[in-house]
């Protein structure tokens, strides 16, 4: 059925394709799925991805652009040269595939375990930090008016939606209020730099091949607001996958992604830095929080869920580590 639905839509916007091979659903739940298939062309099979949210399902979390937003981003990016799967099509209402966009499939590796252990990333591994810090540096330089609507968030915001869903949870943890107390107490206020903020800039959101960074995913929770957000979210010591001393993924220290970013232009503030990663540690606690909590009162007890949750104690360390020179 998806294969039919696809190969009519694929016609209607593809020159000379033939119809679709090899559909098959990535991932996804009920409210957005993604899937993976070939275009069959005289030229060469096209690799293809469909994001998409089936008819019923098109209104995006409040956290989330949405994916027609995604998709103009996405556009956006790919023509400014940061490394972004071109986008093919933008799904319309007679395709009969709900709301969404169909990319290009981009080869490379999202699965931290082997980008920081496989030999065929040796080469890539040193270069990545500050790999980057420049890709970063070309998102913050989008020009906001070729951008969708898009939030605006504040550190301020953060803090308060932040508290809100912690405190939802009816779960009292100490180390989480020392960490709000102080998000409080050092908020630098409002950014003089409003630019784009990719919002999930991590491993599992970047595919990267022997050669480094190939494409950033996942722009769902792009919003307007301080760029130092992306550069302390890629910090956070959940991303480092057991690789402490390299700040930077596990792969690379903040220097070199600072090196990265400078190299185009554009400039660190590394105590705003410091103060989001605070922020995206706490706020990755939180979402462990929310998933244990979905596990222990919702009716799909799912054991991923549960795993995620069990989390939220590792991010309780990694504050105290953060916060016992600062509190």
């Amino acid at each position: 059925m998806m294969e039919k639905l696809l190969g009519r839509c694929v016609a209607s916007w593809c020159a000379g394709a033939a119809g679709v091979v090899g559909a098959v659903r990535l991932s996804g739940g009920a409210s957005q799925e993604t899937w993976s298939f070939d275009i069959v062309h005289p030229g060469g099979n096209i690799g293809a991805i469909l994001r998409r949210a089936p008819q019923g399902y098109g209104a995006a979390p409040a956290r989330a652009a949405g994916l027609n937003a995604e998709a103009v981003l996405m556009q956006r990016a790919y023509a400014a040269g940061v490394p972004s799967p071109r986008v093919l099509h933008v799904l319309q209402p007679q395709d009969d595939l709900g709301t969404g966009f169909i990319m290009e499939r981009v080869d490379g590796e999202t699965i931290p375990r082997k980008i920081l252990r496989d030999d065929q990333f040796a080469q890539a591994r040193p270069k990545l930090a500050r790999q980057l810090g420049e890709v970063l540096a070309g998102i913050h330089g989008l020009a906001l008016p070729q951008l969708p609507e898009l939030r605006r968030m504040t550190a301020a915001k953060e803090i308060a939606e932040l508290e809100r869903d912690y405190r939802g949870f009816d779960w009292p943890r100490p180390v989480f209020e020392l960490a709000l107390r102080w998000l409080r107490d050092s908020d630098p206020g409002p950014s003089e730099q409003v630019t784009l903020v990719h919002g999930d800039f991590r491993h599992g959101n970047l595919i990267i091949g022997p050669d480094g960074v190939r494409a950033v995913l996942d722009w769902e929770l792009a919003h307007l607001g301080d760029p130092m957000e992306d550069l302390g979210w890629v910090c956070v010591n959940s991303w480092r996958f057991g690789e402490i001393d390299k700040p930077v993924g596990g792969f690379g220290s903040r220097e070199e992604l600072f090196a990265g970013y400078e190299s185009a232009g554009r400039r660190i503030d590394p105590a705003r830095v410091m103060f989001w990663e605070v922020m995206g540690t706490l706020r990755w606690g939180v979402m462990c929080c929310g998933m244990m909590q979905r596990f222990r009162i919702g009716p799909e007890h799912s054991i991923e869920r549960a795993m995620i949750g069990r989390r939220s104690s590792e991010t309780e360390i990694d504050l105290l580590r953060l916060l016992a020179p600062r509190a």
